[in-house]
């Protein structure tokens, strides 16, 4: 089996220190709350995320094309799917994510998954509430979560 060689590239955000995480072909993982004083292995994959999670932080990206390659069962790859699909500046529920899999008492399964989301903001998780309208749990914290949704709401407005 052959190495696989890891890089990663540290960008500062609204949110906080985002740390990309990709192979030679794909980004592997977004992490919040790093250390900007972290050791950077920058390679053209990670500088193509920085530069559009740039884009996307300045309102003038909504959709991205950086390739992934997330790590995950066959359950949360479809799930993974769904939330891509999601428009950009919309909120669903989980039980919507459940209907969109086919899979509609699988409810706690696609919150779980969500939660496992290891590229976030690319592939929104965020964008996924509660049937209640109410925000839910957020890895990066429900404050991120948050500025997100805003974020996303005003550049729509502003598109409108």
């Amino acid at each position: 089996m052959e190495d696989v060689i890891v890089n990663n590239q540290v960008i500062a955000t609204p949110i906080g220190w985002l740390n990309v995480i990709a192979d030679d072909t794909a980004v592997l993982t977004i992490a919040f709350d790093v250390d900007p004083d972290s050791v950077q292995h920058p390679n053209s994959v990670t500088a193509q995320c920085c530069l559009q999670l740039a884009e996307y932080f300045a309102g003038e990206r909504t959709q991205f094309s950086v390739p992934l390659s997330a790590q995950g069962t066959a359950f949360q790859h479809r799930v993974w799917q769904a939330l891509q699909a999601l428009d950009y500046g919309a909120t669903c529920s989980y039980a919507d994510i459940a209907y969109a899999i086919e899979n509609p008492k699988a409810v706690r399964a696609v919150g779980a998954a969500n939660g496992k989301n290891p590229i976030p903001i690319i592939v929104p998780c965020h964008r996924v509430i509660g049937s209640s309208g109410k925000l839910t749990g957020y890895a990066g914290g429900l404050d991120k979560k948050v500025w997100l949704l805003d974020h996303e709401k005003q550049v729509a407005m502003r598109s409108a």
